[in-house]
């Protein structure tokens, strides 16, 4: 039977700021849940810390709140667990790129069949505003007065070298692309990577909903190959959204050696000692 909207709607309000991007992303997501008639007892969200943190209390799929920049790991973990469910690891730029980033990179590189959502602020919101690993070079922050020394991570270009199979882009002001951009994500077979950009109209005015209209372009079709996916990344003309690039390979849990049941004492050749 076909599932509503509401079937995937918590009863708890989210308590974001007025015209926070979030809000486009939880109703971008439900919807994609929607779309692909998921069963929300085996489709889990795994988030980190910060505002987008408090994302899967906001629906009825399983959810779980976890420590900063653990949000991978986690899911990596529920996943091999639960093989047959959907999982999503969520999180903002600096959970998912700061004390999060390694966790990124060789989950990537394994191709655990999770979804990685990163909802991009280009800062340190919920502790009011400080630079994160996107925030601008020479930009000002609370925690930079005098311009951020540090250059930004671009996190299409991390994912893409680091192996992930599935890389795209979308932007909470362009629904209805963000929700085929999920839809396609969510129903990949490898380890798929989603950034969205999702202004923070409080911390971070600058990058409005106007500044991203002004400059993203959809991209007609994935690159041909993981080059070309990096080329459309360090673009700096454009601010390119969908997918930049897809493969199907086996994945982590379909590469996991298969022993038969119990182990052949001779087969540990004397390395482990018996007991008593």
């Amino acid at each position: 039977m076909p599932r509503r909207f509401f079937d995937y709607q918590s009863k708890i309000y989210p308590v974001w700021c007025t015209y926070c991007g979030d809000y486009g992303v939880l109703t971008a997501l439900i919807y994609t849940f929607t779309r692909l008639n998921l069963d929300p007892s085996r489709t889990a969200i795994v988030s980190g810390i910060g505002c987008s943190g408090r994302l899967p209390a906001y629906t009825k799929t399983r959810g779980l709140h976890t420590v900063h920049g653990r949000a991978v790991p986690v899911a990596e973990g529920v996943k091999v667990a639960r093989p047959d469910w959907t999982v999503m690891a969520l999180g903002g730029d600096g959970d998912i790129l700061g004390i999060g980033g390694g966790h990124l990179i060789h989950a990537a590189r394994r191709n655990i069949p999770i979804t990685t959502i990163m909802l991009d602020n280009a800062v340190y919101a919920m502790t009011k505003g400080q630079a994160s690993p996107t925030t601008g070079a020479k930009e000002t922050t609370r925690s930079s007065p005098y311009g951020n020394p540090e250059r930004p991570v671009n996190p299409i270009l991390l994912a893409l070298a680091s192996g992930a199979t599935f890389v795209a882009r979308g932007f909470s002001g362009r629904a209805e692309e963000l929700i085929e951009t999920l839809k396609m994500a969510l129903s990949h077979k490898g380890f798929s990577f989603v950034q969205i950009f999702s202004p923070c109209v409080t911390f971070n005015p600058k990058e409005s909903y106007k500044f991203f209209s002004d400059k993203v372009v959809m991209l007609t079709e994935p690159a041909k190959d993981r080059l070309e996916a990096m080329r459309l990344a360090i673009d700096e003309d454009s601010l390119y959204l969908g997918i930049f690039y897809k493969e199907d390979i086996p994945t982590y849990i379909e590469n996991l050696p298969r022993p038969s049941r119990g182990v052949k004492p001779e087969a540990l050749n004397g390395l482990v000692e018996p007991f008593g």
